[in-house]
């Protein structure tokens, strides 16, 4: 196992140099300019000059690049041009408010998913079948917007029962908090678990069709028995995939979600950002989620280890 980890934390080095020259070239091809944005057209040029030769921006591409690369290998991602504070508080302040939405997503994506996907795996072609087919279509298809949209009109408008367009953090206030990150947490797990349902009945039904399923069966073990202690842990394998993927998604890409309910997200933080032409927050923070989304791929590899042990070995 520590093989495994060692050969995956090597192998994340090219994937983040990868990284850090993609959002760089491509923040850079974004139309409009920072000090523009900055000083407005009303300025004299000397000032936007002055202003432009301070940032580092009237050097070459592959000089600025080189300059922000050394100062991110000395632990430095910059300072925000519109806040004027460094690009880890910045970012520090958003990314729990994100992680939290995303972990909360997950839970509620997983408690609907596994019950559901299992016993349309083990009821196949009945009626449940059929409710939970249609529920991963509908969870599928339908926009997250829309879901939103929907549960804050049931829910909030209608039933006055949870806040629409607030935030707590839990650690401050857990009810409050809670009741905050319901509607969000819902409009993102709703879509997250039909992903997972498909996906769990499709392994499990593969699972359960094996040989030593079979020969289980054949001990005289009971069905329930036979799901749980033998088929289950293999057929999850792909859903832990889809976890680790959708989380390191949700930490940055639920900005549609944090915008309908004012959630001050990272998420809504870059793209904020990026119309600011605020090209060092920018970097910083799409670099810090990609770390993000690199770590959870790594805890999906360690947890592949755990459920089949022959991965250890063979990876």
């Amino acid at each position: 196992m520590g093989g495994l980890i060692l050969r995956r934390l090597v192998a994340t080095v090219p994937v983040l140099f990868l990284v850090t020259l993609g959002v760089f070239l491509l923040i850079h091809l974004v139309p409009g300019d920072p000090v523009e944005a900055m000083l407005g057209e009303s300025q004299d040029l000397v000032a936007k000059e002055t202003l432009r030769r301070e940032l580092g921006f009237d050097q070459p591409l592959h000089i600025q690049y080189v300059t922000w690369v050394g100062h991110i290998v000395q632990g430095d991602l910059g300072r925000s041009i519109r806040s004027h504070q460094t690009v880890l508080d910045d970012v520090g302040r958003r990314i729990r408010p994100s992680l939290e939405l995303a972990l909360f997503a997950m839970l509620i994506s997983v408690c609907v998913a596994v019950p559901m996907g299992t016993f349309t795996a083990t009821h196949r072609n009945s009626a449940f079948d059929g409710f939970g087919t249609a529920f991963a279509l509908f969870g599928i298809c339908m926009p997250n917007f829309v879901i939103a949209l929907l549960l804050i009109f049931v829910f909030g408008v209608s039933l006055h029962w949870l806040p629409i367009s607030s935030f707590t953090d839990p650690f401050d206030d857990p009810v409050a908090g809670v009741r905050s990150l319901t509607l969000p947490a819902i409009t993102l797990g709703l879509a997250l678990s039909a992903v997972i349902t498909r996906t769990l009945r499709s392994s499990l039904l593969e699972t359960l069709s094996d040989d030593y399923v079979r020969t289980a069966r054949a001990k005289g073990l009971a069905e329930e028995a036979v799901v749980r202690r033998h088929a289950m842990k293999n057929a999850l394998i792909p859903v832990v995939t889809v976890l680790g993927l959708q989380f390191g998604g949700l930490i940055g890409g639920a900005v549609i979600t944090e915008y309908v309910f004012a959630l001050p997200g990272v998420g809504r933080l870059v793209v904020d950002a990026v119309f600011a032409r605020d090209y060092p927050l920018v970097q910083g923070a799409v670099l810090l989620i990609a770390v993000v989304f690199i770590f959870s791929i790594l805890v999906v590899d360690i947890v592949y280890g755990w459920l089949d042990p022959r991965i250890r070995y063979s990876s």
